[in-house]
């Protein structure tokens, strides 16, 4: 598989992620638009499932918004959100006094080492969080791990094209790494399938914002927590010349006065199986059953986070 952990330079540094997303937290639901959109779809997606699950896993949950919509579509569903960063899990807690009565948990851990027992989630759900992660394939086999045979995987991600035109700018300039990389369609359908995940069906859908300027696109990424996180970036100041070539380069995207980002997102959703894994012997688990006893409207929620 084609992924960054192969390719020199492109090797995420999650210490990095976490701590983006952790400045980005407090306004990152005002500046998340396209995000949001592509979490909706996903969400739109679940009515075409013969699905009434219980028990739901959010992978790369951020500030909630997605749980929410989901405890909305699932009455009697426990929602379990998964985040690399504390913020915008904190963002997420609702007040005390609300905490007390819902249907959500929440847990600082990383999709790669998931601390969960063996086959007891009926859902997991995840926009837009797989394209920070080193190794799909292992993100994959800790679905096949956690999810019952006959759950399902239902996930969003970035495809190659994503940002197509800063990457191709940037290449005007130096060789180092300023785009983050992602993994083919194809690519990721192949991985599922090595995890041990039933009938992957993969769909590609084509965003693009426009900015009025290359600083406007990045002060947007910025704020999301989506800046450069690869070990190959330039650790320097961008000096004015590579600064201006990659400007340069940029303006030959420019049409009726605004500058194009292309963003490439793949769908994908698949089958558990009962695929067998062994825990990671350095991940300590929760066991599902004792989420299902303590969590709920019902018992009230304590958060493993």
């Amino acid at each position: 598989m084609n992924n960054r952990a192969g390719q020199e330079g492109f090797h995420t540094d999650a210490r990095r992620v976490a701590r983006q997303f952790d400045r980005a937290a407090a306004g990152y639901e005002r500046e998340a638009v396209m995000q949001q959109t592509v979490a909706a779809r996903l969400i739109e997606r679940l009515q075409y499932m013969n699905l009434s699950p219980a028990l739901i896993l959010e992978l790369g949950s951020g500030t909630g918004r997605s749980a929410r919509a989901l405890c909305d579509r699932f009455r009697s569903a426990l929602i379990l959100e998964l985040d690399l960063a504390p913020e915008m899990l904190r963002q997420a807690r609702p007040g005390w006094w609300r905490r007390r009565f819902t249907r959500r948990l929440w847990m600082c851990a990383d999709a790669q080492r998931i601390p969960l027992g063996a086959a007891g989630i009926d859902l997991i759900f995840s926009s837009l969080m797989l394209q920070w992660c080193n190794e799909p394939d292992a993100v994959f086999a800790e679905a096949a791990r956690v999810l019952r045979p006959g759950g399902l995987l239902l996930f969003a991600t970035l495809g190659p094209d994503t940002l197509r035109e800063l990457r191709e700018s940037w290449g005007n300039a130096d060789d180092a790494a300023h785009v983050n990389a992602f993994a083919d369609m194809h690519d990721l359908g192949d991985a599922l399938m090595r995890a041990g995940l039933r009938d992957p069906v993969m769909e590609v859908e084509q965003f693009t914002l426009t900015y009025a300027d290359v600083f406007a696109l990045m002060r947007d990424l910025k704020q999301l927590g989506a800046q450069n996180a690869n070990a190959g970036r330039r650790r320097t100041l961008t000096g004015k010349e590579r600064m201006g070539r990659m400007l340069q380069a940029y303006e030959r995207h420019r049409r009726d006065g605004l500058l194009p980002a292309n963003y490439e997102v793949v769908y994908g959703h698949a089958w558990g199986g009962g695929h067998a894994r062994r825990l990671d012997p350095h991940t300590v688990a929760f066991p599902v059953s004792a989420l299902r006893r303590h969590g709920g409207a019902r018992n009230g929620s304590n958060s493993p986070a």
